[in-house]
């Protein structure tokens, strides 16, 4: 008994962890749609792991007293760290050449990605409930996405930007199943912390143009805010939950909580007066909030 309440006790972080990942990205579109202009995606991507790489070794540093040791198995982390930069890279790429909302539509597909990578890399298998649970969000995500509009969702066509982005969906899929299979009992943090700074020389690699060419100096402020939004909040925090949670629920059910991603935003646009969405995009938050809530109630196999 004392058994079973301990592994209800850590699923239920793990929803908590999981929750917690989608409304900390939903902060970065607005932040990131402010600093967009100002800067170029790569380095913006490589300033923000370096950021989120010193915040986590001061975390690292502040709790266990000492500097981290020399990673083990040094390529778990190059592929964990490359399928997140992939991700975050190719998403910057599609959006110069695609819109926000079709590129925003291919996300729908990780979580349903997600079962099929935690059955090829864990065996995990997935209950009819769960599935039907995780379509059901996806369509209320859709709904979201695109406003209600059923014209604007029949009008959808992918072209290459949705096609770009959909490889690095398929990255970010792989992610969850991986980190679970790939830690051999370290702790999350020093995990983490591997894992951001090996996404982070992809991202150096990637934009060193960029950030040579960028004029630092003459950056806004509001482009400081959103990188260290983005640093702290939306990369080492994020890897953090997604690899806690990661460790405690299937690969499925972590991603799915990127479907209220747009639920989040809906309510910080609101909040910060941005207008609030029509009463049809919020019952399309609605059947996303219950499609998730039967899930999170599903076994997990």
């Amino acid at each position: 008994m004392t058994s079973d309440h301990a592994v209800g006790r850590e699923r239920a972080l793990g929803h908590l962890a999981a929750l917690l990942f989608a409304a900390l990205i939903a902060g970065s579109f607005s932040l990131g749609d402010l600093a967009a202009p100002h800067l170029a995606p790569a380095a913006l991507n490589a300033v923000r792991y370096l950021i989120a790489f010193l915040v986590l070794l001061a975390a690292y540093v502040a709790l266990f007293k000492s500097a981290p040791p020399r990673p083990d198995r040094v390529w778990r982390y190059l592929l964990l760290g490359g399928l997140m930069a992939a991700y975050l890279i190719l998403m910057f790429v599609a959006l110069r050449i695609s819109t926000p909302v079709s590129t925003s539509a291919v996300i729908t597909l990780i979580p349903l990605m997600a079962v099929g990578f935690g059955w090829l890399f864990l065996r995990q298998t997935t209950t009819p409930i769960v599935m039907i649970s995780l379509l059901a969000a996806a369509c209320g995500a859709v709904w979201v996405i695109f406003n209600g509009d059923i014209d604007a969702i029949l009008a959808l066509r992918l072209g290459r930007g949705e096609a770009i982005f959909f490889v690095g969906c398929v990255a970010h899929a792989a992610y969850a199943p991986l980190v679970r299979k790939l830690n051999s009992g370290e702790p999350i943090l020093y995990f983490t912390l591997m894992t951001v700074a090996s996404g982070g020389l992809w991202a150096v690699l990637v934009g060193a143009g960029d950030l040579i060419e960028t004029r630092w100096a003459a950056l806004p402020v509001i482009v400081w805010v959103a990188i260290a939004y983005l640093a702290i909040f939306a990369t080492a925090a994020t890897f953090f939950l997604v690899q806690f949670a990661s460790v405690r629920l299937p690969a499925s059910k972590v991603l799915s909580y990127g479907y209220l991603t747009p639920v989040f935003v809906i309510l910080i646009e609101g909040f910060i007066g941005h207008g609030w969405a029509s009463a049809s995009v919020f019952a399309g938050a609605g059947a996303t909030a219950a499609a998730l809530l039967i899930m999170v109630l599903a076994p997990d196999s």
